[in-house]
């Protein structure tokens, strides 16, 4: 739900709801045709991963916060995300989630796996999930909501890491 609620829609909040569920249709779309490690579709995992996440647009950035009543930040939403959908618990903080699970390439990128960024002096502090297309979901910083952001072009792209897939997804 947006943060304005529910009686007060701006048409950057429907925008974004709009685009929050063409990527919900376009990543189930891709589910029947896209292998996963194992060879077969993309788990079902996956797609509750993603609409779990997607669920949680509009949330307001907390630094510390780890619930969708009181916000988030960045690793804070991520395991949320993990948890609630899949059961998987993850570190608490982006830069040793950044050592969990198996590195990935950029252009291994598949939806599920977890981005990594720095915005100052080369060190991870941020930490998002990709949702394909480019994308990824996360909390940004004090004053923004969970959104979805472009990987490869704009502000992210040079500040990307790396990436890892998680065990269990």
């Amino acid at each position: 739900m947006p943060a304005n609620g529910p009686e007060m829609l701006f048409a950057s909040d429907v925008n974004q709801l709009i685009a929050a569920a063409d990527l919900i249709r376009k990543s189930a779309q891709q589910a029947s045709a896209q292998p996963s490690l194992a060879g077969g579709p993309q788990s079902a995992g996956v797609q509750g991963l993603l609409q779990r996440a997607m669920t949680l647009l509009g949330t307001p950035y907390r630094w510390g916060g780890t619930s969708p009543e009181r916000g988030f930040d960045c690793s804070g939403l991520v395991n949320y995300v993990f948890r609630t959908a899949l059961g998987i618990e993850l570190p608490r903080v982006s830069r040793d989630m950044a050592n969990s699970g198996e590195r990935v390439t950029r252009d291994q990128l598949d939806a599920g796996d977890l981005v990594f960024f720095s915005r100052r002096g080369g060190r991870i502090d941020h930490v998002g999930i990709y949702m394909g297309e480019g994308r990824f979901l996360h909390a940004p910083r004090s004053g923004r909501d969970v959104t979805v952001s472009e990987l490869d072009t704009g502000y992210w792209a040079g500040k990307f890491m790396q990436a890892r897939r998680v065990a269990g997804v």
